[in-house]
């Protein structure tokens, strides 16, 4: 966090199957596993272009208990996604526990829309069009941000919920109730 990279957009790909693309891909995806991270973007390894990488397998379902839409798919395979579009299809917001390996040791509440269309390329320059929700919604949204120049503490609206992940073995706090009245 606070690199100038993180801060500015990435520059789209003008070929998906660009062999430095295919390069750039077999690297992210080795950092992500030895990361054990759920996804990557190319800024993250100071490459400013329009490339995210995310899977979110049963077994990377986040720690705490899904709820309503947020447990309604919580799985996806790895994907590899170039120039990324996302359309947000309901204006249903979700709040959910995100951690990232550019702001390590900390975890946010944080809110998002929880169904969507995302597409893009593949490397073989083949497009990719996939409606996502949950934990799946939220893995895409995470990683394309990257390309924005935005991180997930830009998207809290309460920072009383970004808290060190060391301090989660006391319970993940509560959103207080809020009223209008």
């Amino acid at each position: 966090m606070g690199h100038p990279i993180l801060r500015q957009p990435a520059s789209a790909v003008p070929d998906p199957t660009d062999s430095a693309i295919r390069a750039l891909v077999e690297d992210m995806i080795e950092t992500m596993v030895d990361a054990n991270g759920a996804g990557l973007a190319a800024p993250q390894v100071h490459e400013s272009l329009a490339v995210v990488i995310f899977q979110a397998p049963p077994e990377r379902a986040p720690t705490a208990a899904l709820e309503g839409d947020e447990a309604f798919d919580h799985t996806a395979p790895l994907t590899v996604l170039i120039n990324p579009v996302i359309e947000i299809l309901s204006p249903a917001i979700s709040y959910g526990w995100e951690g990232c390996l550019s702001v390590p040791g900390l975890r946010g509440l944080v809110p998002r829309p929880d169904h969507l269309r995302y597409s893009g390329f593949d490397l073989n320059g083949h497009p990719i069009s996939r409606i996502a929700r949950g934990f799946h919604a939220r893995v895409v949204q995470h990683e394309c941000d990257h390309l924005n120049g935005i991180l997930y503490p830009q998207r809290m609206d309460d920072l009383s919920m970004l808290i060190f992940t060391s301090e989660m073995r006391h319970g993940l706090p509560q959103m207080a109730a809020t009223s209008n009245g």
